[in-house]
């Protein structure tokens, strides 16, 4: 491998990608939420949640069979070259076909017509996702370049937000920034491409190799797209704006803290391919093994701990108006141990290994699982409902997934420090649910009481959970302590 980046590197480089992303809601929407309240910020949501599709279809499953097909030919700049030509020619057609699409449905469709500005504004999301070749800059492991680039952007939208959002009626305003945040900068992806790829085209095209491929991926993201944005359709189109702006502040910290937990899963899609294909099966279990250890460790302490404090989490994010959104919150907290797995399970191992179909058909029953649920439980329980149904649906994709490795990621399972995690979870709980009976006075705001309130609880439970892991010496906290140690010590010396 010519140049093979350090796994490390591009893990610190995703994980300030992953901070950026936390970030950024972590300050917008505390503001955005108190102006445009559950109504205006429902909108926004369902109207992404709706463009989502029709950016699924435009998109055809490239974004991850993208990654595979490059990582396999990154030392052949020719082949790379054809290919990348081939899947952006691909999108370039599917994009058309989808914004059609689109343009009919907002037409057609009175609810959707009915706010045909901000639909029509999300929508750019459609024709700048197909521009982006994020599939490129990840095969290639461009992670410094991916992070920058997010980063700029992200702080130009956050500017936005507070200068132009002012009013309840602002929120196709924000619809816009929050397209803005995510994609403005896919233009420059293409202008830069020329760095890795030639730009003339360079013949022998073969399009035909990639369609049954690209078929599978596209199912598997339509089946992941429908239940992972279904909930907020469904509740859009059977309920209110307000059910869909509850949801959104409890799915939106469920996202923040999912970028968190699957971070190393997502930079290592390209190099378990490199070694799937030089048969380099030991060092591919290796980072298996790792990556699956890390989902516990972190995934297990985060979903506990904020359905403890989801009441404050809430509050602090969204503010008073959002009071509907703590059950659902914490309904839903539990998905990020599931989806943390079956980021590794799926997109790490049985992607790399050829066996995605397996994955359409985890993904196929979970989609079945939320629609039926979701039919049921949303008329009644609305938001409440929503979270039911998303909660159990990542379950069922799991518990396939597992059984379609059963034999072959044993080992890894077995390899988790289950006990270490679960004894730091238990007693960090215990030590941090005091926090909520410390008296600090009647006259503090509800916003601040809930920051201060988070911010000593999380203190506690995750000092407790650290200190409980190296007290046991849990192998992978040890590790990620030495390698912090081994880097002060160089840069003292330096």
């Amino acid at each position: 491998m010519a140049k093979q980046k350090s796994i490390k590197k591009n893990f610190i480089m995703n994980v300030i990608l992953t901070m950026s992303s936390f970030i950024f809601p972590l300050i917008t929407f505390p503001y955005v939420s108190r102006i445009l309240l559950p109504t205006g910020t429902g909108k926004v949501s369902f109207a992404t949640s709706f463009v989502s599709y029709f950016t699924l279809l435009a998109q055809l499953g490239i974004p991850t069979y993208g990654i595979r097909a490059c990582a396999k030919v990154r030392d052949n700049k020719e082949e790379l070259t054809r290919t990348a030509h081939e899947l952006l020619f691909i999108n370039f057609i599917m994009t058309i076909i989808s914004y059609a699409l689109f343009v009919a449905t907002v037409l057609l469709v009175p609810k959707i017509r009915a706010e045909k500005s901000l639909y029509f504004i999300v929508s750019f999301n459609i024709i700048l996702t197909a521009l982006g070749l994020d599939w490129l800059y990840k095969a290639l492991e461009q992670y410094t370049y991916i992070t920058v680039r997010s980063i700029v952007f992200k702080f130009i939208a956050l500017l936005g937000m507070f200068l132009l959002i002012h009013k309840e009626s602002d929120y196709v305003i924000y619809g816009g920034l929050v397209i803005f945040a995510g994609c403005a900068s896919h233009v420059f992806n293409l202008i830069n491409a020329h760095r890795f790829i030639g730009i003339r085209p360079v013949g022998k095209y073969n399009y035909k190799r990639h369609i049954k491929a690209v078929g599978v991926f596209f199912a598997m993201a339509c089946a992941t797209t429908i239940y992972t944005h279904l909930d907020t359709v469904m509740l859009g189109f059977i309920k209110t704006d307000a059910d869909v702006g509850y949801y959104n502040a409890a799915v939106k910290i469920k996202t923040i803290l999912v970028s968190v937990v699957t971070s190393l899963g997502a930079v290592l899609l390209p190099r378990a391919s490199y070694y799937i294909e030089r048969n380099m099966i030991q060092e591919f279990k290796r980072i298996s093994s790792k990556a699956l250890n890390f989902v516990f460790m972190i995934s297990c302490p985060l979903f506990i701990y904020f359905i403890l404090f989801a009441k404050q989490g809430i509050l602090f994010l969204s503010g008073d108006a959002y009071d509907g959104a703590i059950i659902p919150m914490q309904i839903i907290m539990p998905t990020l141990l599931f989806i943390g797995i079956t980021n590794i399970l799926g997109i790490q191992i049985l992607v790399p290994l050829g066996r995605e179909k397996m994955v359409l058909y985890s993904e196929i029953a979970g989609a079945v699982v939320d629609l039926i649920l979701n039919s049921l439980l949303i008329p009644k329980f609305a938001s409440s409902g929503a979270a039911i149904g998303t909660l159990v649906a990542e379950i069922v994709v799991f518990l396939v997934q597992l059984y379609a490795l059963k034999g072959e990621i044993k080992e890894a399972f077995q390899s988790i420090s289950y006990v270490k995690i679960i004894s730091g979870s238990i007693l960090a709980a215990l030590a941090s649910c005091c926090v909520v009976f410390i008296p600090l006075g009647d006259q503090m705001n509800t916003t601040l009481h809930s920051f201060i309130i988070l911010m000593i609880s999380a203190l506690i439970f995750f000092g407790v959970y650290g200190a409980v892991l190296l007290i046991m010496k849990e192998k992978f906290a040890l590790e990620m302590v030495n390698m912090v140690l081994k880097k002060k010590t160089k840069n003292v010396r330096d």
